[in-house]
């Protein structure tokens, strides 16, 4: 009778100090339902897997147990839901925030996230989300300022485009993306012949892709997702328009491939990310995201995993879950993730941002050149 109560007795402590675990939450922002809800999915799976291994790990901080938790919000592409978004994670008490995805929905968000303290974390490449002076953002992905330089000079110097036609859809991401190609390719001697504009949902080009025909340009730059590319390319094939196609990274899915109805052969894309088969924390990576989910991730899931470890690092050198103290640690910190190595310079813009140029060669993506 007493072994039994003993036994009884060790059993209840053991779940009373399981108990004890102080949970963590972490809050997502993403846009889960929409035409860009295969994105938004994909990153909280990445952001989930991160919150599995961490949980599985036992880890503790400043000697107590903590146990994990992700908090999503959907801010369906659209800037007013993301604060929202924000608003309602602030309401869950999390303390970090991964997220928002696209820069028209990163930049308001962020304001409401600053304003409680908390760091936040997103790939949002317009330069504008990490200018603000927050001192709490984090960018996990190369800036515009230097994406679209370095996509214009690839297409000078590897594509030899000497006359290049351009078509972004005028949101926070495409434009400033967009801006910054026009500007470089300039500055390069290249002559910008056309330069069109449509509107997100918009999925009739014609009328635009008859003109930038008739313009006889060497290339098309385009900045829009994959779910209206795939419409372009299709149009481009019945116009006879076989002019070179680059594009921003939001067109590098298999959604693409596979929306275009096989004419997405030779279209490029620039990442803001690195190649994760040749890294060796990429490949564990994906393989365990493989078992899980039962498909490769997408190009930006990785940085989301990253983000979430990021938090947990942070944490465990400031010996504190407090937001304050994790921030300051997040700007001394050196992590070595599943996509970059990740530093951060004194505005939160990560210091050492791979980009990779992907091409579509026989109905897959590709990668064909990777800079730093």
């Amino acid at each position: 009778m007493k072994h039994t109560l003993l036994v009884t007795l060790l059993a209840l402590g053991g779940i009373s100090a399981a108990s004890a675990a102080e949970v963590v939450k972490i809050g997502f922002i993403g846009p889960l339902t929409g035409p860009d809800a295969h994105w938004g999915k994909d990153n909280q799976n990445c952001a989930q897997l991160a919150v599995d291994t961490l949980n599985r790990s036992a880890l503790r901080i400043n000697g107590q147990p903590v146990q994990f938790e992700l908090v999503s919000q959907d801010d369906q592409e659209d800037p007013k839901q993301s604060t929202l978004a924000a608003q309602k994670l602030l309401d869950e008490e999390v303390k970090a925030v991964v997220g928002p995805f696209t820069s028209g929905t990163t930049i308001p968000a962020a304001r409401i996230i600053n304003q409680a303290g908390l760091p936040q974390f997103s790939v949002a490449v317009n330069a504008t989300y990490t200018n603000q002076g927050y001192g709490n953002a984090f960018r996990l992905s190369a800036v515009d300022t230097r994406m679209g330089p370095a996509i214009a000079q690839y297409a000078l110097s590897e594509l030899k485009a000497k006359r290049i036609a351009m078509i972004d859809d005028r949101t926070a991401y495409s434009q400033g993306l967009a801006d910054k190609f026009e500007a470089e390719a300039k500055r390069l001697g290249a002559q910008v012949i056309r330069r069109e504009y449509t509107t997100p949902g918009q999925n009739n080009f014609s009328p635009i892709l008859t003109t930038i025909r008739a313009a006889k340009p060497d290339l098309l730059f385009v900045a829009m997702s994959d779910s209206q590319a795939a419409p372009l390319a299709l149009q481009m094939k019945q116009l006879g328009l076989s002019t070179k196609v680059l594009s921003g990274d939001m067109i590098q899915t298999d959604n693409f491939i596979k929306l275009s109805g096989g004419n997405s052969e030779g279209f490029m894309a620039a990442v803001a990310g690195n190649v994760l088969e040749k890294r060796s924390q990429g490949q564990d990576f994906i393989k365990r995201y493989q078992a899980k989910y039962g498909k490769a991730p997408l190009s930006y899931g990785p940085q989301h995993y990253d983000a979430v470890m990021l938090v947990a690092k942070a944490m465990q050198q400031a010996n504190s879950t407090e937001p304050g103290k994790v921030t300051a640690a997040l700007k001394k910190i050196s992590y070595e993730g599943v996509n970059a190595s990740y530093r951060f310079d004194s505005r939160g813009d990560l210091i050492q941002a791979p980009i990779t140029v992907y091409q579509v060669r026989q109905a897959k993506w590709a990668p064909v050149k990777v800079t730093f």
